[in-house]
Parts: C-alpha cells; structure tokens; sequence
C-alpha cells in the first residue's frame, strides 16, 4: 500500500527486498560450488538468481499479499493494478566472471507506471532509487542518499553515450543508425547493463541505449532516470519500460536521438 506521502512505505518495503537481495547474491558471488544452467534463451542463470527471486517474493506475498509479481526466473503471480517486478540479479554474465557490475533490480508498477524502483549492486558499494514525485537518490540507505540530477548537455557531438554490445544492434534495422550515433556522439563507452541507465540519472552519461530488453530489465530503472530529470522510452520514443529496446537521455537530447535511431526501411 501506499502513505499519505506516496509511495514512501513501497519505496521502504523496496529497500528491504534489496538489503535481503544484497546479502543473498554476495553470499554467492565468486563461489566456488555456484551452480550456473542454461535457460531455453541460452542466457545462464545461477542458483543465486534463483534464491534472490524466491526470498523477495517470499516477502511480497507476506507484506504485500493483493500485489501482482513479475520476475525474471519465475511464472507471474497475482492480478490488479500493482505489479512488482523483479530482476534478482541484472547482469548475470558479469557475476559469473567475477566481474562486479551486477545488481537487483526492484520496481511496482500501478495502473501500468512505473511508480518506484531500487537499483541495488553490492559489489559496487552502490545504491539508487526513486520513487514518483519524490526525487531520485543515490547512497547507502534510504535515509542518508544525494540526490540525482540528469546533464544539460544539449548537442550529440557533446554527449557521452553509454551501451551494452555492438553485437546486439547488428541485426536490427537500427544498426546503421546506431553505429552513426556512436560516430557523432563526442565520447562513448560499453558501461552496459544497469549501469548505462543509472549513470544517465547521475549526469555522468548523456545517453544510454539497447535494442532488446525485457519489463524486468527496464522497470526499476524507469522511474529513476525520469525522477532525476530525464527521460525513459522504447527507441521509437513512447514512454515507459515496454519495447522495442530502451533509450534513456537527460531529456534535452531525447527527440533527436529518438530520430537518429529511426530504423532503417526495409
């Protein structure tokens, strides 16, 4: 449910559903004995993935019994105009290499808008989240965060723009224009995943973009690049975490991006 201040009890259960998701993944990571197998769309999954997605819909179903749930591992459950949706563990290529660029993502939708999101990476020492009409944050807990604000950068040849994979715009009809606007923007950089996203709202990157996503990938990070300033669509520019792909900007270089990005006619 929420208070009379918003979302703020959601955006406080998120942050719980994060601490548990922390202490879960980080257990893992690096293990030894970490069990990995291969889902039918050839991506791993590892036993943490798992066990971070069952111990917060564990909680969900306790604290917030009426909610519906969408995550990554599992079937959805429930029905109605909240939905959480959870991504236990973004970046699951990287933790399997050891590599620490990997976080939870934790978002409730209502009526379809991404209301709150949490961005959780422990092995960063990191944290972000937002929640509509509060701010977005970034910090150690929900009590002691600084707030987000998206660049000004106004030009292309001034941007600095984030990524995933060359590989994955390669067999789209966007690949042109994507490789024209790694040529134009003034520097770029394959910080990938989360990251790219969390770094927009941070005003350290101008411009991230992927060409396929799923709802767990994108939700959480909705919410918080829009509350820092800027903007959150799909590449042909309609707003929110539904496809094709993602393009999050600081707002100013949004419709010209969205136009760079045009397909190419087939």
């Amino acid at each position: 449910m929420s208070s009379a201040n918003g979302y703020t009890d959601d955006l406080r259960l998120a942050h719980l559903l994060a601490n548990d998701a922390d202490s879960i993944a980080m257990s893992r990571f690096k293990a030894a004995d970490l069990s990995v197998t291969v889902k039918p769309d050839a991506t791993a999954v590892t036993d943490a993935d798992k066990a971070v997605e069952t111990a917060l819909r564990k909680t969900l179903a306790t604290a917030r019994p009426r909610d519906a749930v969408h995550g990554e591992e599992q079937e959805d459950t429930g029905w109605g105009p909240r939905r959480w949706v959870i991504d236990p563990i973004d970046g699951t290529a990287n933790y399997l290499r050891g590599v620490p660029v990997w976080a939870t993502l934790i978002g409730l939708m209502v009526d379809g808008r991404v209301r709150v999101g949490v961005v959780s990476a422990p092995a960063l020492g990191r944290r972000w989240w937002a929640a509509e009409g509060q701010g977005a944050f970034t910090g150690k807990t929900l009590f002691h965060g600084q707030r987000l604000h998206a660049s000004g950068v106004a030009e292309v040849g001034d941007a600095f723009l984030s990524y995933s994979s060359i590989g994955g715009w390669m067999d789209t009809p966007r690949a042109r224009a994507f490789a024209n606007l790694l040529h134009d923007c003034g520097r770029t950089r394959a910080f990938g995943d989360f990251w790219s996203y969390m770094l927009v709202a941070e005003g350290v990157v101008d411009l991230a973009c992927e060409p396929q996503l799923a709802l767990h990938d994108m939700a959480a990070l909705d919410v918080i690049v829009r509350e820092a300033g800027g903007r959150f669509t799909n590449l042909d520019g309609d707003p929110g975490p539904v496809g094709p792909g993602a393009l999050a900007t600081n707002g100013v270089l949004h419709d010209d991006v969205v136009a760079r990005l045009a397909p190419d006619p087939r």
